[in-house]
């Protein structure tokens, strides 16, 4: 008698048996409905609406932070130092600004200091605006004219 075909009929049987033992059926735990999760809740305080953060704006109004799990409270701080300020006491989670407010707390001995991590923009974000349409414009219209640039809290500048 042969025992091979017989070492092989057993074989294909166990490794059958085994095999089906690695189905697809759900367990009780795999069938329940995932429960809702809570949002993260999220305090970001910008120095000052601007239009280059209008994506953010959008995004925000849009829902794609919630659709996220983020429950984002926008707060606007009117200055890096109030900003700052609203991060370091813990009334914000995120600030938007500039690195200066960073370095002036870190120069100051801050044992805690914020970290920058990001940046948003390349520019400052300022506008030159005039009173009256000048539609045909030259950086030369400034000379000998007074600018004031900056905002509360910012660096003005007088040019």
């Amino acid at each position: 008698m042969k025992k091979r075909p017989i070492v092989y009929l057993i074989t294909a049987a166990l490794l059958t048996l085994t095999v089906s033992g690695c189905g697809s059926e759900k367990t009780e735990k795999q069938t329940k409905q995932p429960t809702e999760k809570e949002p993260t809740k999220v305090i970001l305080n910008e120095v000052a609406h601007s239009i280059f953060y209008a994506p953010m704006y959008a995004a925000i109004e849009n829902g794609y932070f919630e659709d996220e799990g983020l429950d984002i409270t926008l707060n606007t701080g009117f200055g890096a130092d109030k900003t700052m300020t609203a991060v370091l006491s813990g009334e914000a989670d995120i600030g938007f600004m500039g690195s200066e407010a960073s370095i002036y707390t870190y120069n100051e001995g801050a044992k805690d200091y914020v970290v920058n991590f990001a940046q948003l923009t390349q520019r400052a974000g300022n506008f030159l605006v005039a009173r009256e349409e000048m539609p045909d414009f030259s950086w030369d219209d400034l000379k000998g004219k007074k600018v004031l640039g900056g905002r509360k809290g910012g660096i003005h500048i007088l040019m």
